[in-house]
């Protein structure tokens, strides 16, 4: 029996399976709709690229801990990982395959990881206490960073009334009054904010597998496979 860890997206699918299953055909093809017009969207969509270098950044942690980009690059490479909010069930998958897969590694290699999102605390670090996750998840104020990266996208009037008759309002959300979130993006930054890797992901159920950040990096030899 296989002791590799399953890849993100066997776990996206699973997801995806448990979605068709249980959801209303109308919710289910809201959902659908919203991220398909992502991708289609995406290819015209202006954002940073390789070799561009960042203006300054600051985060803040659950504390209230000021984090900058500069801090993250002091000593080499840093990896960024932008997630929607809290209770995002993908997000809720991916920050633990990642605390899985890929922190080990960096911490043996002594780079960063960072999780990022806009969402406020408290409700923010729950994430993070859920999941015991072994990095810090720290807020992107007003969704600064990721509007400055081209990586934000609005919600549709499906999704957007979907979430108001839940009780959901976009200042929970991101702290706004717009009802905006980052796509799920790894970003790697180097020395003087220099972005040396992106990858934006517009379907937020299809994201970064461990294996191309560590590629990226240098570090293939270094991780560990996914089972089939």
């Amino acid at each position: 029996m296989s002791h590799l860890p399953p890849s993100l997206q066997s776990r996206y699918d699973i997801l995806e399976a448990e979605r068709r299953k249980t959801w209303s055909p109308e919710a289910l093809a809201a959902n659908i709709a919203q991220r398909e017009t992502l991708v289609k969207e995406q290819a015209g969509t202006p954002h940073v690229t390789v070799g561009d270098v960042l203006t300054p950044h600051t985060f803040t942690d659950a504390r209230g801990n000021i984090t900058s980009l500069d801090d993250l690059v002091s000593d080499g490479p840093a990896v960024l990982v932008f997630f929607r909010f809290a209770g995002c069930p993908a997000c809720n998958i991916a920050l633990p395959y990642y605390a899985e897969t890929l922190a080990p590694v960096l911490k043996a290699a002594n780079i960063p990881l960072i999780a990022i999102s806009s969402q406020p605390f408290p409700e923010l670090d729950t994430i993070r206490t859920r999941n015991d996750l072994p990095f810090p998840v720290l807020n992107d104020l007003g969704l600064s960073l990721s509007r400055a990266l081209g990586i934000t996208y609005v919600f549709d009037d499906a999704a957007r009334q979907t979430a108001l008759s839940k009780g959901g309002s976009s200042e929970a959300l991101n702290g706004t009054a717009h009802w905006e979130l980052p796509k799920p993006t790894v970003l790697i930054l180097t020395l003087g904010r220099i972005v040396r890797f992106i990858d934006i992901c517009p379907d937020w159920m299809r994201r970064t597998e461990t294996p191309v950040i560590l590629k990226a990096l240098g570090l293939e030899d270094k991780g560990v496979s996914h089972a089939a």
